[in-house]
């Protein structure tokens, strides 16, 4: 072999070198392994579109919530509402893509944060349906559920006493005095003394090696490390990755089957998911895997696949709205689960949180909230027989504090949605996916 063509060789090599690195930097994103593009059975949840609900009858209410969504500068947001078990109303507004122009519809899925912990909770209740869990059983110590090596190093023995209901409440000892365990990879990784990213494990190791806030089952502080343990303690005791143990258990029973726990990076998204957005005034921060720098933190800054349990589930607001009716214990939707399970759930002790609920309010009204930069989502059923599911793919400066604005939003039009048809839209369903374009 001639030096010239020995030279070319070295040059070609180093050039496949160069792209198979631009490739795994671009695609791979540390851990993340971008999924196959499987496409969806052709269910009724998802196969619902705008154009159910263009007619006449249906203008005021449209009216409202576009102008309620242009009001906070939404880019999109989708609508779901229910009545005795019906869906009579389902609607998108504004943009599920902005950049490509696709319209947001009721079939795209999205991210809805802390919403996930009643996906969670639910699971849980199951597993103790089956006589698989118990929920004054212990989670750590060696007689515990998770009682592996890598988590038997604990600085507080009172870490003992934490039983899977102290997790579903918020009582398993926690606050976020020194911030959330789930948001700080950059300092856990320091104190591991290890590179991102970090896995949950890593997570629950750095928080048992400190101290724990209070005595476990003395009070409620809302943890989202609490939801992100009940996952491990899920795939211990059903043997099944958590995201399967759910679609199996939970999901595919009830025909849903466009939930999944989310990837963090935009190229990653599903089929039919929405791009996420944030106020333009947002700072960006390093990428949650260390491997790039200045990014949105709903574009790879958090790692909302690892939060998991406690929020990382993507799912259209149909089928999400069919679930919340599937475990409010009410006769005129299917549950998934016991009444014996949905009272434990909406049983509310003094001093402490409901078991995947966010509130249980005096008047039956059930309520869910989820929000972190991209998201924010609200789930509610009403004991006048409504239920209803609003997400956005954009976070309003609001915050946090977003769904309680949604939720008086709701409760001035009720006089509009009272006038609303009666028509059960998952049995007019007809559209066929092939027909429907992706918004990633």
């Amino acid at each position: 072999m001639s030096r010239k063509v020995k030279v070319i060789s070295l040059w070609v090599v180093a050039l496949i070198v160069v792209l198979l690195l631009a490739f795994h930097n671009d695609n791979s994103k540390g851990v993340e392994v971008k999924p196959k593009r499987k496409s969806y059975k052709a269910v009724e949840t998802l196969s619902i579109t705008n154009s159910f609900t263009d007619g006449k009858e249906y203008e005021g209410i449209n009216k409202k919530f576009n102008a309620f969504v242009q009001k906070w500068e939404l880019t999109g947001a989708d609508v779901a509402i229910a009545k005795d078990g019906k869906l009579i109303y389902a609607h998108g507004f504004g943009y599920a893509n902005k950049e490509e122009n696709i319209t947001t519809e009721p079939y795209n899925l999205f991210r809805i944060a802390s919403v996930s912990k009643l996906i969670t909770a639910t699971a849980i209740m199951k597993l103790v349906e089956d006589g698989k869990l118990g929920l004054n059983q212990k989670v750590f110590g060696e007689k515990g559920i998770l009682n592996d090596t890598i988590f038997l190093h604990y600085k507080d023995k009172r870490v003992e006493d934490i039983t899977v209901k102290n997790l579903l409440n918020h009582s398993g000892g926690w606050t976020p005095r020194w911030g959330d365990h789930m948001f700080i990879p950059e300092t856990i990784a320091k104190e591991l003394n290890k590179p991102l990213p970090v896995n949950l494990q890593d997570i629950i190791k750095f928080a048992l090696s400190k101290k724990l806030h209070f005595q476990p089952g003395s009070r409620s502080s809302y943890s989202n490390l609490g939801y992100a343990i009940l996952q491990l303690v899920i795939e211990k005791v059903s043997g099944k990755r958590y995201e399967n143990y759910v679609q199996e258990t939970i999901f595919h029973p009830m025909n849903i089957f466009d939930a999944h726990l989310a990837f963090n990076w935009d190229s990653l998204r599903y089929p039919y998911e929405v791009r996420y957005y944030e106020v333009k005034e947002a700072e960006k921060i390093e990428s949650y895997d260390g491997t790039r720098s200045s990014v949105n933190k709903c574009r790879g800054g958090n790692d909302i696949r690892t939060l998991g349990a406690a929020g990382g589930w993507v799912i259209s607001p149909v089928s999400l709205l069919r679930f919340t009716m599937a475990i409010d214990g009410k006769n005129d939707f299917p549950d998934i689960i016991s009444k014996q399970s949905v009272a434990q759930m909406v049983h509310v002790e003094k001093n402490f949180q409901p078991c995947g609920w966010r509130w249980v309010m005096s008047s039956g009204k059930l309520w869910r909230s989820g929000s972190f930069p991209g998201t924010s989502a609200l789930a509610v059923v009403r004991s006048d027989g409504y239920s209803y599911v609003f997400i956005t793919n954009k976070s309003p400066w609001k915050g946090a504090r977003f769904p309680y604005i949604v939720d008086r939003f709701f409760d001035r039009i009720q006089g509009d949605i009272k006038k609303l048809p009666q028509t059960d839209m998952f049995v007019k369903s007809t559209v066929k996916l092939s027909n429907i374009k992706s918004a990633s």
